[in-house]
């Protein structure tokens, strides 16, 4: 441990240093792998922030386009932000990939300042920052343009704050506190469960001091702050479609032994595999048994900790059956706990002389791991959509004229098609219909991009203009 405090400051140095190293082949390469999906619709609402309406009420989509396009979902935040320097600079995803590394430095500096003021040990505050950095699935969005990164960012200093205010009961640290929570519920609504260390210390505070006074006007503050998040969910969430991550398990229509496969994949696999990373899951375990030997529940902020932390499991089993095995990034509100234990478990088992040894190793090894577990993720031969829009992304774009409308498809998703072609139009998956298309075309669209090998396109079609594995475009006629 004494050798982590004297080279502290050269190992928190050596954080975005690693890290930079490590992601440097990606921050060239357009967006692609896991979750590409979610990437892509990110990516385009800032690019159409930067090409077409900077109004950062209408974000836009580049699918529906007989509509308004509105994507009314989280509020942009994050994407409006992003398109400043992309409309000064280049609408290039390289800006966002480094955006996105930047905010997750700051959320890394928020984990610091969080660790050090609950521990008030700065070795314990760096052993968090290094292991919270690389955490797998912060290690792979770190560089992704999600709004998740940005309210996981912001949650982190809104929960900062929060302890500060525990701590000194300064209203400026409450102010504070509120505000990163609400950046953090409108850059992604779960993350409002982060008031949740704000309520409580307040209600703390009633029940101490006898003062409803005091405690009303800070709630009426509280609720001030949060108006801007509270308006913008009261007026899109009437638009979303009552289902999915909405009504959660009131939706589920899986059996009840999936749903305990879920959880038990969730604790056995991705737990240990992508939010701790295998090397710190040692001190994940440690940090468990050295709170309970040491009666960590004693610490003056533990009770509003796990308030918080109890509403992020209610959180995650409300989403289960959305959040399946496989949306990994909707578990970013468990991250902070997460990293705390194991920065708890770290510094304890430093100070054991049989443990130190393994502690060192597995702190060394972190950044390896990391690496060799999600680098795979970003594969250009096999970026999870047809590799084709990929590899001949330039050339699909220039092959028609710019304000063309298309129809796109096989696309379950409705952005990764319409994203890499830079092109408004309908999307489809396996259920393009003839009256479909015959609307399309009567709405304008004038080609189509299709994997399909079906005939319901024959009678639209007025000429092929493009082969290239799976993929063909066809000049449709016109619906004039």
């Amino acid at each position: 441990m004494g050798i982590i405090n004297k080279y502290r400051i050269i190992i928190l140095a050596l954080i975005p240093v690693i890290s930079f190293l490590l992601h440097f082949h990606v921050f060239k390469m357009d967006l692609n792998g896991i979750h590409v999906w979610r990437q892509t619709q990110t990516q385009t609402v800032i690019n159409n922030f930067c090409n077409e309406d900077f109004n950062i009420l209408h974000p836009k989509r580049n699918s529906s386009a007989h509509t308004d396009r509105l994507l009314l979902m989280e509020f942009p935040i994050m994407q409006w932000i992003f398109a400043i320097p992309c409309k000064l600079l280049s609408n290039n995803v390289v800006i966002s990939r480094i955006l996105s590394f930047i905010i997750g430095l700051f959320t890394v500096w928020g984990m610091y300042r969080l660790t050090s003021i609950l521990m008030h040990n700065k070795v314990a505050a760096t052993i968090c920052a290094w292991c919270f950095n690389f955490s797998p699935v912060f290690y792979y969005y770190t560089v992704n343009p999600l709004p998740d990164n940005f309210a996981l960012c912001f949650a982190v200093w809104s929960l900062y704050f929060s302890i500060l205010t525990t701590q000194n009961n300064k209203l400026q640290y409450f102010i504070l506190a509120s505000a990163m929570a609400c950046i953090a519920t409108l850059a992604k609504l779960p993350f409002i469960i982060y008031t949740a260390a704000i309520i409580s210390f307040q209600i703390q505070q009633l029940l101490i001091n006898k003062s409803i006074k005091i405690f009303s006007l800070r709630v009426l503050l509280f609720m001030l702050i949060m108006t801007p998040a509270i308006s913008w969910y009261m007026y899109v969430i009437p638009t979303w479609p009552k289902h999915g991550v909405l009504t959660g398990m009131f939706n589920n229509n899986k059996e009840t032994s999936m749903f305990f496969n879920i959880l038990w994949g969730n604790i056995v696999s991705t737990l240990p595999e992508l939010l701790i990373n295998y090397a710190s899951v040692p001190f994940f375990i440690a940090g468990f048994i050295f709170a309970y030997k040491n009666r960590i529940h004693k610490h003056p902020n533990f009770n509003q900790l796990l308030f918080c932390l109890i509403l992020v499991v209610v959180y995650f089993l409300y989403e289960l059956n959305m959040i399946d095995t496989v949306h990994d990034y909707y578990l970013f509100p468990f991250l902070p706990f997460i990293f705390l234990v194991v920065s708890y478990g770290a510094i304890n088992m430093l100070k054991q002389y049989k443990l130190h040894f393994i502690a060192i190793i597995a702190l060394l090894i972190l950044p390896l791991t990391a690496y060799l577990r999600i680098n795979t993720r970003w594969n250009e031969t096999s970026p999870g959509f047809n590799a084709v829009y990929y590899q001949e992304k330039d050339k699909l774009q220039k092959l028609i004229p710019n304000d063309a409308l298309c129809v796109v498809g096989n696309d379950e998703s409705g952005f990764i098609l319409l994203y890499y072609l830079d092109k408004k139009g309908w999307t489809f998956n396996r259920d393009l219909t003839k009256e479909k298309l015959a609307f399309y075309i009567a709405n304008g669209a004038d080609y189509l991009f299709t994997d399909n090998n079906d005939n319901v396109a024959a009678d639209f079609i007025e000429k092929k203009i493009y082969k290239q594995g799976s993929l063909s475009v066809y000049k449709l006629k016109s619906g004039n």
